[in-house]
């Protein structure tokens, strides 16, 4: 298979992702530098940014609690990434981002094969978010978030908003615009001072602290992958 797609399947990156390394010459196949396009199969050495991928991983899911100031990449002159903090003994990488001011859950696994079909907008699968802005908010407020707003030359989707007191609100999106919640209170005159990320689909962030994670259990995989098994794996726009 070509080598992005590889990457991806492995849990590494995204094909985007994966691209852009080898562009930057970070990838090599038995020790060569790989370029765009190339074919591997799994029998050949692989490693990613001076990182062997390793064969037969049994296949990990993480609930993660980001802080903020932490990024979810693997570029350490983006800031502190999220694979230092959590610090697990299997190589685990970000589904999806939660942008460096945000906090909340995030998922890492090994496993690429679902990466896609979590994140892809066209999945319409729900993340769920509490924001709190500088000012008090009203009703007006909520009926115009809801009902779509225009931001990165579209208009988001309709989504569930709710207020929980005088500037905090819930919001569910189904969609994942580049900070779309903070473009979407900017449209309006609002800025967010904080943002927390407590549910993707059926993984709640519940009481796991800040900076610590814990396995998906069993029957949160059975449900999660009962929700994703019609879900295309098809890799089109931002983050969530």
């Amino acid at each position: 298979m070509r080598i992005n797609k590889y990457l991806s399947d492995k849990g590494v990156c995204s094909r985007r992702e994966a691209d852009r390394r080898i562009e930057a010459g970070d990838v090599l196949i038995n020790g060569r530098v790989a370029v765009l396009g190339d074919q591997v199969n799994e029998e050949d050495e692989v490693i990613f940014c001076n990182t062997k991928i390793d064969e037969g991983d049994d296949k990990v899911i993480l609930l993660v609690n980001k802080p903020v100031g932490v990024v979810c990449t693997e570029n350490k002159r983006e800031g502190r990434i999220l694979s230092e903090v959590i610090d697990y003994p299997v190589r685990v990488y970000p589904v999806g981002r939660l942008d460096k001011d945000s906090e909340g859950l995030i998922l890492m696994t090994n496993d690429g094969s679902i990466v896609n079909r979590i994140m892809r907008s066209g999945n319409k699968h729900e993340k769920e978010y509490v924001v709190t802005v500088d000012r008090d908010i009203d009703d007006g407020f909520v009926r115009d978030m809801s009902g779509g707003v225009p931001i990165l030359d579209t208009v988001t989707r309709k989504c569930v908003v709710e207020k929980i007191d005088k500037r905090t609100f819930r919001i569910i999106l189904t969609q994942g615009l580049n900070r779309q919640i903070r473009r979407m209170c900017e449209y309006f005159g609002y800025r967010v001072v904080k943002l927390k990320r407590i549910r993707i689909m059926n993984l709640r962030l519940g009481d796991i602290k800040v900076g610590r994670y814990r396995e998906i259990t069993a029957k949160e995989r059975d449900e999660l992958f009962s929700l994703i098994k019609d879900s295309s794996e098809v890799t089109i726009g931002k983050r969530g």
